[in-house]
């Protein structure tokens, strides 16, 4: 099967909406029996402070789940793509509290990240969502 930036984008986002760890694993492993490398991570805190912590959580989860190799391309294009979907959402969560999870999708060339949130102040949540594409030859 040959998978394009649409499903792998649609892979991302539903490791991002998972409900919880459980749902995650049974996705992963459809992803894997797909030949698509998958992982998600959970994140929370405020949104500005929490940029670069975000960021640095998704390239060790790629690395440590074998969707990206230890080099300055493959490390760039998670840190590039994970700016992108978290720029995506910047004008609700900016000076707000956000947790959510982040989903990592790859099929070949073809890289995606997801972002699904929730951003809050006391009990007034707003949901959000990002997702960005990136090509690693």
């Amino acid at each position: 099967m040959n998978y394009g930036s649409k499903t792998i984008a649609r892979t991302a986002l539903r490791m991002a909406i998972s409900e919880n760890r459980e749902v995650e694993a049974q996705e992963k492993k459809k992803n894997t029996a797909m030949g698509i490398r998958s992982a998600a991570v959970d994140f929370g805190g405020e949104y500005l402070t929490s940029i670069n912590k975000i960021v640095e959580h998704a390239i060790v989860a790629a690395r440590r789940e074998g969707i990206i190799n230890d080099t300055h391309s493959e490390t760039g294009a998670v840190a590039g793509a994970t700016r992108e979907a978290l720029s995506q959402i910047q004008n609700k969560a900016i000076g707000l509290n956000v947790g959510g999870k982040l989903g990592i999708a790859r099929y070949q060339d073809h890289l995606s990240i997801a972002v699904f949130l929730g951003v809050g102040l006391l009990h007034l949540d707003e949901v959000a969502v990002g997702l960005a594409h990136r090509t690693i030859n």
